[in-house]
């Protein structure tokens, strides 16, 4: 398929995958002269949470990108998206990660690059420590679960805004364009087409159905999120990426892992907050491919 030529509509999939429905997004290299055409490494990336939050409204922007090099799966996580949403039968790190494995196996994909955004970082360290051999390379973005906040007090500012609207028993658009603005570091990033985007996906009934199953699984299995405390024991090479205005999950929750985790490095970007696949597009596409690539 033509990277340039991307849409939802024509890279939108789904299968069952241990018991439960997933919807992703799939593309890759095509035609005779694509860099190792069907054979291309595979690269799945997990979005990070939040009301509206899935695959294609993560990283619907960044696939022509990583389409063109590599076999790119932006997956819906259970209870997000398209995906099913049934209630968790285990903290929601572990239950997503499940899935996604059934999720590679039912492809047949043995081994995978990952990026994991927030909530999907928590899933994706989730697999790098209960299945390590399906990991090639881990690319964690302000992930949740891993970090622990130094300086930064509890809760951030973006998860109290993203309580308020969760927490409304009529949200509105007002608390959904306060929470997304503390998700970038340049307001002008929230327009009202993306608003009204996200406002709609998430006041539809199974997604309000799906985020509060989610939230009971935190609810219901706290210490298991508590990442950090088994961050030694991922072995694959990890790329902590971050932005230095992340009001989500704040810069200084990175220390802890880059100090733990084996084989780490971190890099931050400037003038930029919890989504650097939207600000720092460019740079954090080159970051990812270049960490894959070598």
């Amino acid at each position: 398929m033509n990277p340039t030529a991307l849409s939802h509509e024509n890279t939108s999939r789904t299968a069952k995958a241990g018991g439960l429905t997933l919807h992703y997004h799939e593309a890759g290299p095509a035609g005779p002269d694509a860099p190792d055409g069907p054979d291309a490494p595979v690269v799945i990336m997990l979005h990070g949470g939040g009301p509206g939050a899935s695959g294609w409204s993560n990283f619907g922007a960044n696939l022509p990108h990583f389409a063109a090099r590599f076999r790119t799966l932006l997956v819906d996580q259970p209870c997000y998206g398209r995906s099913e949403a049934p209630e968790p039968d285990r903290d929601y790190f572990s239950f997503s990660a499940r899935a996604v494995v059934a999720l590679m196996d039912e492809l047949g994909i043995a081994r995978a690059h990952f990026i994991g955004n927030s909530l999907g970082g928590g899933t994706a360290a989730r697999i790098a420590l209960d299945h390590p051999g399906r990991i090639a390379k881990l690319l964690l973005m302000g992930p949740g679960g891993i970090s622990l906040n130094l300086f930064s007090a509890d809760p951030t500012e973006g998860i109290k805004r993203l309580f308020e609207f969760s927490l409304d028993p009529e949200p509105t658009r007002e608390r959904m364009r306060t929470f997304l603005t503390t998700l970038v570091h340049d307001p002008a990033l929230v327009t009202d087409a993306l608003v009204e985007e996200r406002f709609a996906q998430a006041t539809d009934p199974a997604a309000l159905l799906g985020s509060a199953r989610m939230a009971a699984s935190f609810a219901r299995w706290p210490e298991d999120t508590m990442l950090w405390r088994e961050a030694h024991r991922i072995a694959c090479p990890v790329l902590l990426t971050w932005g230095r205005e992340d009001r989500v999950n704040p810069v200084d929750g990175a220390f802890l892992a880059l100090k733990a985790i084996p084989d780490a490095r971190l890099h931050v970007f400037p003038r930029c907050g919890h989504w650097a696949q939207t600000e720092a597009a460019d740079a954090f596409n080159r970051l990812a491919t270049d960490f894959f690539s070598h």
